[in-house]
């Protein structure tokens, strides 16, 4: 195994197309990544993820340290083989968790202290291990451990913050041993800009293999600030390495993303909003809960190619739905994720066309357009 390489082939505006060399083939960005938080995508098969155009498949670090435990997935030959998923894998660092679960006292120089949610035991994560447990998983990419603070934080608390974070994110990289893996750096600072450049310009001088932006899809956070968190980090991210918008997923903000310059983004929104009923299509997302769908016999979404719309219509989905038939929140995840994956397939083709702006336009007002 070697380690995945980014290329970047050409640029419309901000907007970029690339390409990620891996041992599983070459796969090209703008992406969207599935999640699969504990080595498994919800309800659905490798083969199936296939199916949608898959490229990276994002786990946690958090949930697979504590079940099964890095050692039982570095046995079964690291996360990949484990889950028998033939394609690349980025595993998070464990951090936003983690400081979900912590109280702010409990976060200190040397890491954080919380109860595990699964028992309420005392649990300690260092950015040392963060990083070892994710050399034993074994994935293709690794995140540095870095604090996530709440959209909420003042500015003195983010100013200290960040300095934490790039001193965290140098004892990681220190003990960064798995040749095969990239390591990426993590740029923070809320919607500040001095802090947003100062993090970015500092975590680039600690030389990672790829950078991404967090801190944009915290609770409390509004659309402004997510661009704005954009617009003040990019500039100062090198160009020949990939740029990750972390936890982002919803059409209009990868839109958005892809125009300042992101190249891959990862969300738990598609198999999330399946599970309640909810379906992405071209026109916004609808609700199959909905009575207006009982005698809908045609495919969720028209034109879709993915195996739910090829095959079933909304009156069966529906019917599913609401019946709590597992199958039905499988087909709408199955719809959901392919749709992602066909809007940043789309993206590449207008980037290749230099009609990126035109595209986005023209999605975002029929998107909205209900």
């Amino acid at each position: 195994m070697t380690k995945i390489k980014y290329k970047l082939i050409k640029e419309d505006n901000k907007a970029r197309l690339g390409q990620i060399e891996t041992k599983y083939g070459t796969y090209e960005t703008p992406m969207f990544m599935a999640v699969g938080t504990r080595a498994t995508v919800k309800t659905l098969s490798p083969e199936e993820l296939y199916n949608c155009n898959c490229g990276i498949i994002l786990a946690n670090t958090y949930h697979l340290w504590l079940r099964p435990g890095e050692d039982i997935v570095k046995k079964a030959g690291g996360i990949g083989k484990f889950m028998n998923y033939k394609g690349p894998t980025l595993t998070d660092s464990g951090g936003y968790q983690v400081f979900s679960l912590a109280n702010p006292k409990d976060i200190t120089e040397e890491g954080v202290k919380f109860k595990s949610h699964i028992d309420g035991s005392n649990l300690f994560l260092t950015p040392e291990k963060s990083v070892e447990i994710q050399n034993k998983l074994g994935s293709d990419i690794a995140m540095s451990f870095d604090e996530c603070p709440p959209a909420s934080a003042s500015y003195e608390y983010m100013k200290n913050s960040i300095e934490r974070t790039l001193r965290w994110a140098k004892r990681g990289k220190k003990v960064h041993s798995n040749k095969d893996q990239c390591l990426f750096g993590i740029v923070q600072g809320g919607p500040h800009e001095d802090l947003r450049k100062y993090s970015a310009i500092e975590t680039v001088k600690l030389d990672f293999d790829g950078y991404s932006i967090g801190g944009v899809a915290n609770d409390g956070e509004s659309k402004e600030d997510m661009y704005k968190a954009i617009d003040y980090s990019v500039p100062y991210l090198p160009k020949d390495k990939l740029r990750y918008l972390m936890g982002v997923g919803e059409p209009v903000d990868i839109l958005e993303g892809v125009e300042r310059g992101i190249d891959i983004f990862d969300c738990v929104l598609p198999t999330r909003i399946a599970r309640h009923g909810n379906a992405f299509t071209k026109s916004g997302k609808i609700n199959l809960k909905n009575a207006k769908y009982k005698e809908d016999f045609t495919p969720i979404e028209k034109n879709c190619d993915c195996y739910a719309c090829q095959n079933f219509t909304k009156s069966y989905i529906r019917h599913l739905i609401n019946v709590n038939e597992t199958f039905g929140q499988r087909l709408l995840s199955i719809h959901n994720i392919r749709f992602l994956i066909k809007l940043t397939e789309e993206i590449r083709e207008s980037i290749k066309n230099n009609n990126f702006d035109k595209y986005k336009k023209e999605f975002i007002e029929k998107y909205q357009n209900k």
